[in-house]
């Protein structure tokens, strides 16, 4: 066997020594859709008899393609896409086991479990679609020059509570308490795990600190390490560093640990959300990155070694000739992959000014609000150098973005980009004046028409079939949306529409000027804002 951490990976020939006491596996795959509250790259799967698993294990087995056929809500697109449609009926994809990612699921009575990766079984080659097949694909090109690529993920979401329903004989207060509340309650009325805006509290997980600590523990426990774990600003909000390591394996724990967050979240009825805006007036969920190279040793790519007396920005004066092409790729490109960083619908309401939320192509030396955060000397260590990318939200697919910012900065290295935007100063809010990187786009529609555009750089990354797949997948979310009747509309339209109209008496044609026309205006005005305020509560 070989070791992974605290796991021992088993080979071909050593799995069934390896599940000698088990007679069953869960197996799992990453799709690539995900609309709405919920995150892009949900895990579906199956379990297994052991039987079945040993006689699949080497070769793979069937798979249904619809699972890239439809949205996350089991909805077939609107527009067929080529991977998966009536036309080919469906057919089977093979799910090729990854042994690399054996584990066993704590609350699960420690069931083993593996990830899959899909394949066309024409061709026996993966298929475009598939998000860990995409990142492995980027991450090849890097190994074919002798480089290697390090991430990091830290991920903020909302929690809710409902009310306990005495009506449902449980143990505890299990996710059944949430279901029962949603049937006859809006969704924003659910109420928030906690409240006030206590970023980085040590007394708020007190009050549920069984689910709190089972997140951290079960995370080591499943491979999926947490670096560290604490409340962020805002009700409910929570925020995970994850352990950094090699890309590939990153990108597979980022997405185990929000199936963690979820599965803890169902046992102790807490109800969790990787939403980019779960609420307005409050800082959205961020999903922030951080990548850097490094080379077959382990040695950091990104540090110059020693400081350049004449950079091109004082920011770069430590950062290597490879960092500042790769920083030049994701700049050069960023604009053209937005589905991807931020993919929904509600993603770019939480890229707006003022919220610690990037809105255009930019970068700095620790400046937070930028679209590239530089993290080099003098405020790191020279093996720290990295970039953090802050415009990806909680809700985009891990798989996915790191392909995106690998495929990026790579692009920048091989055609030797410089880097063409000065850097924020600190002191230099992001969309000031002294902003000079373009607008990123504002809303999925644009994003995706740039995404999906015969010159975008998206193309040139990730290939045309790529591109057609997941920006179908984008116009479906988009399509939806255009068809949705929202409460925004109904609380503006409807409330005032409805709302009986009081005429005003007017003496004067200039009721400014005089006192006694003002004071017949008043109560009439008084009382038909009365009735406007309670037609919007009773919606």
């Amino acid at each position: 066997m070989v070791n992974k951490g605290d796991g021992r990976i088993p080979t071909l020939d050593e799995l069934e020594t390896a599940l000698a006491s088990d007679t069953k596996v869960k197996l799992a795959g990453l799709d690539i859709d995900g609309t709405r509250p919920l995150p892009l790259g949900i895990l579906r799967g199956k379990l297994v008899s052991k039987k079945k698993f040993l006689s699949v294990a080497k070769d793979g087995f069937g798979f249904c393609s619809v699972v890239f056929g439809w949205d996350m809500h089991d909805m077939t697109y609107f527009r067929e896409l080529a991977i998966s449609n009536k036309e080919n009926g469906y057919k089977d994809l093979v799910a090729k086991v990854d042994l690399s990612t054996y584990r066993r699921i704590p609350w699960e009575d420690n069931v083993p479990f593996f990830l899959v990766s899909f394949y066309d079984p024409d061709t026996d080659k993966p298929i475009s679609a598939c998000p860990r097949s995409l990142l492995r694909t980027a991450v090849a090109k890097l190994r074919k020059a002798g480089y290697g690529a390090m991430a990091g993920a830290e991920y903020e979401f909302f929690t809710y509570r409902a009310p306990k329903d005495e009506s449902i004989q449980t143990s505890h207060h299990s996710s059944s308490t949430t279901a029962s509340f949603l049937q006859n309650n809006p969704v924003h009325a659910l109420p928030h795990l906690t409240q006030g805006m206590f970023g980085y509290s040590l007394t708020d997980p007190i009050h549920n600190q069984d689910w709190f600590y089972s997140i951290f523990n079960t995370c080591e426990q499943f491979r999926c390490n947490v670096e560290g774990w604490h409340t962020e600003s805002g009700p409910g909000v929570f925020e995970a560093a994850l352990e950094f390591g090699e890309v590939t394996e990153m990108a597979d724990r980022a997405s185990l640990f929000k199936y963690v967050v979820k599965a803890m979240g169902s046992k102790y009825g807490i109800t969790p959300t990787f939403m980019a805006k779960p609420k307005e007036g409050l800082p959205g969920n961020s999903g922030h990155i951080h990548c850097s190279i490094v080379d077959e040793s382990g040695k950091n790519l990104f540090y110059r070694g020693e400081k350049d007396p004449n950079p091109p920005y004082k920011d770069l004066e430590y950062v290597s000739d490879l960092g500042r092409q790769f920083l030049a790729g994701l700049l050069d490109g960023l604009a053209d992959v937005m589905p991807i960083i931020a993919p929904t619908i509600n993603s770019y309401k939480r890229l707006v000014e003022n919220f610690w939320a990037p809105v255009t192509v930019s970068w700095g030396l620790e400046h937070r609000a930028a679209s590239i955060r530089l993290i080099a000397p003098p405020t790191a260590s020279a093996k720290s150098t990295r970039f953090e990318v802050r415009v990806c939200g909680a809700d985009a697919n891990p798989s996915l973005v790191l392909a995106t910012i690998v495929a990026l900065g790579w692009r920048g290295i091989e055609k030797k980009l410089e880097i063409k935007l000065p850097p924020l100063g600190k002191g230099e809010e992001v969309g000031s004046l002294n902003d000079k990187g373009e607008r990123l786009p504002k809303n999925l529609r644009d994003s995706t028409a740039r995404f999906m555009a015969k010159d975008s750089v998206a193309r040139e990354v990730f290939g045309d079939e790529f591109v057609q797949h997941y920006g179908g997948t984008r116009e479906h979310e988009l399509r939806l949306w255009d068809e949705a009747v929202t409460d925004w509309e109904g609380s503006y339209d409807i409330s005032v529409y409805e709302v009986p109209r009081q005429p005003l008496q007017i003496t004067t044609p200039c009721p400014v000027r005089n006192k006694t026309a003002c004071d017949e205006i008043k109560p009439a005005a008084t009382k038909t804002a009365a009735l406007v305020r309670q037609a919007i509560v009773a919606a």
